[in-house]
């Protein structure tokens, strides 16, 4: 089935099932072929553009004000935009922001990613819940040329993320340094220039503000491609070992990271702490198992709880894998669960302090529910000195 088409649709979004939805098409022009998720964040869309977690997936926003903020150059978490297309429900506005320094439309054109606006989101999250994350085939034309059968058999004719094995198509080229820590008013983005811990972060898609939060935190950090062992992870000295989130199929990228992970785990007792698909890594590590979501989280308000204390935090999540909390092994617990799904969101060893969350704490939602999982990072590295 078809949806009302404009009069001039510029725009054309085919899912796999055969249905196909017109609008109006901005940012780059062509064609991608990607799974579509939604969010339900109000705000951050530069930021969800540029989470490398998005690999491999349009992104639905039944927020509809997109576009008023703008871009600009602080808010990317990472160089360029990594969702593969933006779906929307009102053509963008104009910014209204003393930060922006360029449009939506304009930045999305510039780095290569297509958009469609006016299209009916509410139905289209509807889809998405009840019958899974579709594979879809989105294309822009401001002639409105579309082959829509062509369209429908590229999406039934992608693979999908299940297998797929993305973190090595975002993971950085060569190890750097990181010292930047977590933005503030009215200095911006300062250097920490007195840490007191050596981390070493590996990088399967990491986020900028993640490294700013391990920064503030005191940490020294140094940031390693996913595909590093670890005789050069600890060839670094490090104080403590991060596993940050990333996009795909964990037991993809599990292939070379999980023996990474266990050699670390059997041959040293430093503190380790992992975040999205570090955390589903580190379950893997662990003996536990990874499933896919029907349409996974993503958005900046799911309610999660911390088992051992009862409290609730507000947590940004971005996954459509997850741990399965029924095949943790025996000396590893669930610390964190979702109030939406009961879905596992955090698991640690019970006699070392190796831990990990599916949330995003550097996102800041509730604005600082979970910022204490750094400082417990932290706090165990200044722990394993003293002893």
């Amino acid at each position: 089935m078809a949806d009302t088409a404009p009069s001039k649709p510029t725009a054309c979004l085919a899912l796999a099932d055969g249905t196909v939805f017109y609008g109006t098409g901005f940012g780059a022009t062509g064609r991608t072929v990607a799974e579509l998720c939604f969010n339900t964040a109000m705000t951050g869309y530069q930021e969800i553009m540029t989470d490398p977690s998005y690999a491999g997936q349009i992104v639905t926003f039944t927020f509809p004000h997109i576009g008023n903020t703008g871009v600009t150059p602080e808010d990317d978490e990472t160089a360029d935009p990594v969702a593969a297309g933006m779906v929307v429900k009102w053509d963008p506005t104009l910014s209204s922001n003393w930060r922006a320094t360029e449009e939506l439309t304009t930045w999305l054109t510039r780095t290569g990613r297509i958009a469609i606006g006016g299209i009916d989101t509410r139905r289209l999250t509807r889809a998405i819940r009840q019958q899974g994350a579709p594979h879809v085939a989105l294309a822009h034309d401001p002639e409105g040329n579309f082959d829509v059968e062509a369209l429908v058999a590229e999406a039934r004719a992608w693979a999908g993320l299940e297998g797929m094995d993305l973190a090595k198509d975002v993971t950085c080229a060569q190890s750097y340094r990181w010292d930047e820590m977590r933005w503030a008013w009215p200095e911006g983005y300062a250097r920490q220039e007195s840490a007191s811990h050596k981390v070493v972060a590996l990088d399967y898609g990491a986020k900028r503000n993640i490294l700013r939060c391990l920064a503030s935190a005191g940490c020294d950090v140094t940031v390693l491609p996913a595909s590093a062992t670890a005789e050069e992870v600890l060839a670094h000295n490090p104080d403590g070992i991060f596993l940050s989130n990333g996009p795909g199929d964990p037991a993809a990228t599990g292939e070379y990271a999980v023996p990474m992970i266990k050699t670390i785990l059997d041959t040293t007792d430093l503190p380790v702490f992992g975040i999205c698909l570090g955390h589903q890594m580190l379950a893997l590590a662990l003996g536990g198992k990874t499933i896919k979501m029907n349409h996974g989280h993503h958005g900046a308000n799911h309610p999660v709880k911390e088992n051992a204390t009862g409290k609730v935090e507000i947590t940004s999540m971005n996954h459509g894998f997850a741990v399965d909390a029924q095949s943790l092994p025996k000396g590893v617990e669930e610390t964190h669960v979702s109030l939406f799904d009961g879905s596992n969101c955090g698991i640690r060893m019970v006699d070392r302090p190796v831990y990990s969350v599916q949330h995003h704490p550097e996102a800041s939602p509730g604005p600082q529910d979970s910022f204490y999982l750094f400082e417990r990072f932290a706090e165990a590295m200044a722990n394993r000195k003293a002893s």
